[in-house]
C-alpha cells in the first residue's frame, strides 16, 4: 500500500485497519513499513475515502485547536483519500493474491488461499481409500509467513514420498514439485498466510506430522495442521486412531463430508 504524503492529514484512522501492523504515524503522516505489508488491500477497503482537501482538513483543525475543539472523521473514513492501492508487480505481486481475499488467483481462477475444495472431498474424491489429506496453514494477522519460511516446510516434506494439490496457488510456483522448492525469486516476499495442500498414505501421516512440528520450531509464524480421510463403512475415522498413536490430539473442531447428490468422481466414472 502506498499512501500519498501530499494528501495524509495524520488522522490515523488507517492504522488499526492495518492486520500487519505495518501503518504507523511519523512526522504527522501515515507512513507504510513496505516489508511488513502484505498487500491485504484492507485499509483502503475499510477506510471510505470522503476525497476532501488536505489544506481545508489542516485549516479546520488548526482553527479549532485554537478554542481547544477537534473534529476528527469517522474511524472508517479516510477524509482525503490518501490511500494508494499500487500497481503491483512480480513477485511482489504475490503478496496482493495471497492476502488480498477479494482478489482470484491467476494459477486457480478462485480468491483465496487453497483450491475451490480444500475443505472437501464431495466432488473430486481426491482422496481415496488408505489415502489422507494434510493442509499446513501458515501465517496470521498480526504474524503473517515469508515465503522463504513455506520454502523450508516443503522441502522438508518433499524428502517423503507425497502429491502436491497441483491446483494449490503454492505449486504454482514450485517449478519442481518432486522437491518442492518455491521459485527463488519470490523467497524475500511476504503474505498473510499461505496453505500447503499435500495427499499421503494414511501409514505416512505419524511422519509427516513429526516433519511438521520439527520445522515449525525452526519457523518465526503460526502453523496449524488439518487431515482428512475417508470414513470407513462403519462410519469410523481412519486418521484419528494414527494420530493418537503418534501423541497428537485432535481438535474436536472437525468436519463430515455427506456429500449428499454430490458422490465423488472416480465413483460417477466406475
Amino acid at each position: 500500500m502506498k499512501i500519498n504524503q501530499k494528501k495524509c492529514v495524520g488522522c490515523g484512522n488507517c492504522v488499526p485497519f492495518c492486520p500487519m501492523g505495518a501503518i504507523h504515524i511519523e512526522n504527522s503522516v501515515a507512513t507504510v513499513n513496505e516489508e511488513e505489508c502484505v498487500e491485504c488491500n484492507t485499509c483502503f477497503r475499510c477506510c471510505e475515502s470522503e476525497n476532501l482537501s488536505p489544506f481545508l482538513v489542516k485549516t479546520v483543525r488548526k482553527l479549532l485547536g485554537r478554542i481547544h475543539l477537534r473534529h476528527d472523521a469517522r474511524m472508517d473514513i479516510c477524509p482525503t483519500g490518501a490511500l494508494d492501492p499500487p500497481d503491483l508487480e512480480w513477485p511482489r505481486s504475490l503478496r496482493r493474491a495471497f492476502s488480498d481475499p477479494t482478489v482470484t488467483h491467476d494459477s486457480t481462477g478462485v480468491a483465496g488461499r487453497g483450491t475451490e475444495e480444500i475443505k472437501t472431498n464431495d466432488i473430486t474424491g481426491r482422496i481415496g481409500p488408505g489415502d489422507a489429506g494434510v493442509v499446513i496453514d501458515l501465517g496470521r494477522p498480526g504474524t503473517g509467513v515469508f515465503l522463504y519460511e513455506i520454502d523450508k516446510m516443503t522441502r522438508a516434506l518433499s524428502k517423503l514420498d507425497i502429491s502436491y494439490e497441483e491446483k494449490n496457488p503454492l505449486s504454482a510456483i514450485m517449478p519442481d514439485l518432486k522437491t518442492g522448492a518455491l521459485q527463488k525469486d519470490t523467497l524475500q516476499e511476504k503474505v498473510l498466510s499461505a496453505i500447503i495442500e499435500i495427499k499421503i498414505k494414511l501409514d505416512q501421516l505419524p511422519e509427516v506430522l513429526q516433519i511438521v512440528e520439527t520445522v515449525a520450531g525452526e519457523l518465526d509464524t503460526v502453523i496449524s495442521v488439518g487431515v482428512a480421510s475417508r470414513c470407513d463403512e462403519d462410519g469410523a475415522i481412519p486418521h484419528q486412531s494414527i494420530c493418537l498413536a503418534a501423541g497428537y490430539t485432535l481438535s474436536l473442531n472437525g468436519k463430515t463430508n455427506l456429500g449428499l447428490g454430490c458422490p465423488a468422481a472416480q465413483e460417477v466414472s466406475s
